[in-house]
């Protein structure tokens, strides 16, 4: 079991810096003296080529909600706000991640819950945290996480053998969950 979890924080740790080295450095003005010297550059022509656009935190699961980047800033915030985290493991390519997604962005009360009364995260990596994953590595799940960062084992969707697991159809359910976190959250401080 060590030597499982020894080789999990190693892929995790290996993945990590895999990808901050893909990441391109940002961009800093040149020095004043620099550019009295430089000469001018010429503009680039066009292409026509389409300019691809940046993609949001969002993802798709709704723009007017405020995003968090990592699990590591959204308990930070969670911490801070006194409000749930909620947790959406994801990939853009399954099907019922797609399908879910849809039916998330769609439904009114579930994005003014998720704008209102919760920190939000959608990740497509795994987290290093083994309590995201208390059954398995399935997705699409989601996680409650309370302020005290306690993972809200509490709040499962309908699926025996996948217990947070919720599908484009289980909307409703995910949403009485939603307010479940919150109304025990207020409970609970």
């Amino acid at each position: 079991m060590r030597s499982t979890l020894s080789l999990c924080c190693l892929a995790l740790l290996c993945f990590a810096l895999a990808e901050g080295a893909l990441r391109k450095p940002k961009k800093t003005a040149p020095a004043p003296d620099a550019t009295a010297n430089a000469t001018p550059k010429a503009e680039p022509e066009d292409s026509g080529t389409p300019v691809t656009v940046p993609k949001t935190l969002s993802r798709g699961w709704g723009d007017s909600i405020n995003w968090v980047q990592t699990y590591e800033e959204a308990l930070a915030r969670s911490r801070e706000t006194k409000k749930p985290l909620m947790v959406i493991h994801h990939l853009e390519d399954c099907p019922y991640s797609q399908a879910l997604k849809e039916a998330f962005s769609a439904d009114p009360m579930a994005q003014k819950l998720a704008q209102e009364d919760f920190v939000m995260l959608n990740v497509v990596h795994p987290v290093a945290d083994d309590n995201q994953s208390p059954d398995g590595h399935y997705v699409p799940r989601i996680i409650f996480v309370d302020p005290s960062m306690t993972v809200r084992t509490d709040l499962a969707g309908r699926y025996g053998n996948r217990l947070y697991a919720y599908e484009g159809g289980d909307i409703p359910e995910l949403v009485t969950n939603m307010k479940k976190a919150k109304i025990l959250l207020h409970t609970e401080l």
